[in-house]
């Protein structure tokens, strides 16, 4: 069995939404000519509050989503339009029809035909929440006075179910998921899931081809490291042509939980708790007021009472961050018009911040994911080095 890559569940925290937004669009925003600031509340009132709680967006160890969106929409490809991401996972708050209903943040005309390969339909309606947090990371409407904001607004989810209301499915249902992901369109494929550490590129091998499969199609495949906090990156992460996800915290730390090793490939925001690493000043493992990953999703025991949460952490969490930076850098055209998967991975790499010991390393892989260098047209630069502590 293989497991989504998720540590802690849905906290309570409640979605203040405008009296009128049944009526409220999720359709991306017009071009400007100034800095775009969301006006989403967050879980107040204010304009922009979500800036409050999205760190990972907007913090000194967030990824730099102001400017990223500021250079999609001078490419008139705001938030990443078009370009197509299949959450390969439990499925996605997509549509109104009991006992589902939409996410109020996850509104307009955004998705795109799915599958679900648990129920064996083409209904891939989300039971557990874990696939609805993912795809909000992702692509939650942004701009729209309601919750937080999704860090590639403007791209088509494509929901695809793999995994049961427990968030747990069998290498069959995967493989099958991300191969039908493949052949449908899909140009990024966020896969939040990772096997036990015990499990052989053997006895998985119809996911590693189904990965290969995606690579070949043109899709860059992107998987949760695992969070074990263990020295050995898990399978599905560890296949060659998935790019391997490690989680760092509001301190720019290493997660406590997140896995590191041969074949890591770039960290991002995942929450959590710092680890314990004596040779990193900004790593402070006895704070215990480091926050997780806000998003809009629901608990597995009220699929209709949607909120925003503050209690999901993981490598789940990191991955779709690279996801959605991966749909930014096709849509602003930087790298070319139909860039390959290797060459997004590559543009990803280059443009990291490095943390760590200075250039790739097994903890931090290429390091922290940073949106907005990755979408800075011109040769990749590497970013100026994360602010010291204190």
């Amino acid at each position: 069995m293989l497991k989504a890559c998720l540590l802690t569940a849905l906290g309570v925290a409640a979605l203040a939404l405008p009296a009128s937004s049944a009526a409220v669009s999720g359709a991306a925003p017009q071009a400007r000519a100034s800095a775009f600031v969301p006006d989403d509340p967050g879980r107040g009132v204010i304009p922009g509050g979500w800036q409050q709680e999205q760190w990972n967006f907007t913090g000194p160890y967030g990824v730099n989503a102001l400017g990223a969106w500021r250079h999609l929409i001078a490419a008139r490809r705001p938030g990443g339009a078009g370009v197509v991401v299949a959450v390969v996972d439990s499925g996605v708050a997509y549509r109104n029809r009991p006992p589902y209903r939409r996410s109020p943040d996850l509104q307009g005309f955004r998705f795109v035909r799915g599958h679900d390969f648990v129920e064996e339909d083409s209904f891939p309606d989300d039971e557990s929440g874990h696939g609805t947090h993912v795809a909000s990371t992702i692509a939650e409407a942004t701009d729209n006075g309601i919750g937080l904001t999704g860090l590639a607004y403007g791209v088509r989810i494509m929901p695809v179910r793999v995994l049961d209301r427990s968030d747990e499915g069998s290498p069959p249902q995967i493989a099958r998921g991300i191969r039908w992901a493949a052949a449908h369109g899909a140009e990024v494929i966020n896969v939040s899931i990772e096997f036990s550490e015990q499990t052989r590129s053997f006895d998985v091998r119809d996911v590693i081809a189904a990965i290969a499969f995606a690579h070949r199609q043109g899709a860059v495949v992107v998987a949760a490291a695992g969070n074990t906090g263990s020295e050995r990156v898990v399978l599905p992460a560890r296949a060659r042509h998935a790019i391997a996800v490690g989680s760092t915290t509001e301190h720019g730390c290493l997660s406590d939980f997140s896995n590191v090793g041969r074949g890591l490939d770039l960290v991002a925001p995942g929450g959590g708790g710092d680890a314990e690493l004596a040779d990193d000043p900004r790593c402070d493992p006895a704070d215990d007021t480091l926050r997780d990953i806000f998003q809009v999703t629901f608990g597995a025991d009220d699929r209709r009472r949607f909120a925003i949460s503050d209690r999901f952490e993981g490598t789940s969490m990191a991955a779709p961050h690279v996801s959605a930076v991966a749909a930014l850098v096709i849509a602003s055209g930087v790298i070319g018009r139909d860039p390959t998967p290797a060459a997004v991975e590559a543009r990803l790499e280059a443009t990291a911040r490095d943390l760590g010991a200075p250039g790739v390393d097994r903890r931090y892989g290429s390091g922290l994911l940073d949106a907005e260098t990755a979408t800075r047209r011109g040769p990749p630069v590497r970013p100026p080095p994360p602010p010291a502590p204190g």
